[in-house]
């Protein structure tokens, strides 16, 4: 039995289906159809007229899928999905291209609502943050309140709330003693629910789930685990700590027993400074570095610029500039430049990374391309950004 003492109170927030989401704050009348986000960036153009909006139908091309409604969920169709597949899937099912740009404003919107309540908020992507309750709750004891978890739930609500009247948008909330069983918690109810599991619950709602619920058990330990008879959370809390160790080495073997008990003691880290920013963008179909070398210039430079407006408005600049490429057989290569200064100088950026670029192979076609700028740093002032070099 925990002490309500020495209880914490941590919370997940996921946004619901978020890209999709935001899409149809846009598209309305798209409300309650199956539709799928991915495939190519959206284009500089305005919306489409009534019924104009495209469909998987017939599609062709490498995309995968961002995200998708509901709607299409009960269809099939998930993220990381290709999205040839899903169309044979669900042909009818509405394609929106992602809008970035719009999804990065929204998260900006729904982090800067929670934290106006709870400030202890650690950061973990786009559309999902981990807050610290603790401090919120226990301050509820001055009012009498006889069930610290009943107060942590209401308090998700009040989240809830805060961020539908910020975004318009819904979220689900998973409330419990650690990060690990959080993860899990805010899976349970979506969408646009509240998940309380306490230590006490762990028997009942924890073990008779899927091992791959708990974040951090990848396919392929997955399916070790499958081939000793081990599918459910209980029957690897089950399994003896030695054994563990023995078939899934020392280290992750004592993971999973703890994981199994629902054992956490990872804080909420509530800053943290990044080691790079990058951008990449994957092509739908490969690119040529001659026949297709102006393009390739406008993408390249283009993430160049991005990267450089990333820094600016993070507050840092960098040293080592790195360039990714793909090519089309899926081998990857990287080349990094380290400079003299740190720099946010998109002109900088482009003209390092051009310099990497001499020093791969364009002997084949390209599918994918990347610039990244790393040892960060936080300079005093601003650089501008001027006009770039060609792709060569």
């Amino acid at each position: 039995m925990e002490s309500a003492l020495s209880a914490r109170y941590i919370a997940h927030l996921d946004m619901d289906a978020f890209y999709a989401s935001v899409e149809l704050l846009r598209y309305p009348q798209l409300r309650g159809l199956p539709v799928v986000v991915g495939g190519r960036r959206r284009a500089a153009q305005g919306e489409p007229a009534d019924g104009a909006f495209a469909t998987l139908r017939g599609y062709a091309g490498r995309g995968v899928i961002t995200t998708s409604t509901y709607e299409a969920r009960a269809l099939g169709i998930f993220s990381g999905m290709g999205l040839m597949k899903a169309a044979k899937l669900a042909p009818e099912a509405i394609l929106l291209p992602a809008d970035f740009e719009a999804y990065r404003r929204y998260s900006r919107m729904f982090k800067d609502a929670v934290a106006a309540i709870v400030p202890q908020i650690e950061d973990r992507g786009i559309d999902e943050i981990y807050i610290d309750l603790t401090a919120l709750v226990a301050a509820s004891a001055v009012d009498g309140a006889p069930d610290p978890w009943a107060r942590a739930r209401a308090i998700a609500t009040d989240i809830q709330r805060s961020v539908r009247e910020a975004t318009g948008l819904s979220c689900s909330i998973g409330i419990t003693p650690n990060k690990l069983l959080s993860k899990i918690a805010s899976e349970l109810n979506k969408p646009g629910g509240v998940s309380v599991i306490r230590l006490d619950d762990i028997r009942s709602m924890v073990w008779p789930l899927a091992v791959r619920k708990i974040n951090g058990i990848g396919p392929k330990a997955n399916a070790k685990l499958e081939r000793f008879g081990i599918r459910t959370i209980g029957e690897l809390a089950q399994a003896d700590a030695a054994w563990l160790a023995e078939h899934f080495g020392r280290s992750y073997g004592a993971w999973l027993h703890e994981a199994a008990h629902g054992r956490d003691e990872r804080p909420v880290v509530t800053s943290s400074e990044p080691k790079s920013i990058s951008r990449e963008t994957t092509f739908e179909n490969d690119l040529h570095p001659v026949r297709d070398k102006a393009r390739l210039t406008q993408i390249f430079t283009d993430l160049c610029v991005r990267v450089a407006g990333d820094l600016q408005r993070k507050g840092y600049a960098g040293k080592t500039i790195g360039l990714k490429v793909r090519y089309d057989n899926f081998h990857t290569v990287t080349r990094d430049l380290t400079i003299a200064a740190p720099t946010r100088d998109a002109t900088v950026i482009r003209r390092a990374a051009g310099e990497c670029l001499k020093r791969v192979p364009l002997d084949r076609r390209i599918r994918l391309l990347g610039v990244r700028v790393g040892a960060l740093s936080k300079p005093g002032a601003a650089a501008e950004v001027h006009g770039m070099s060609l792709f060569d």
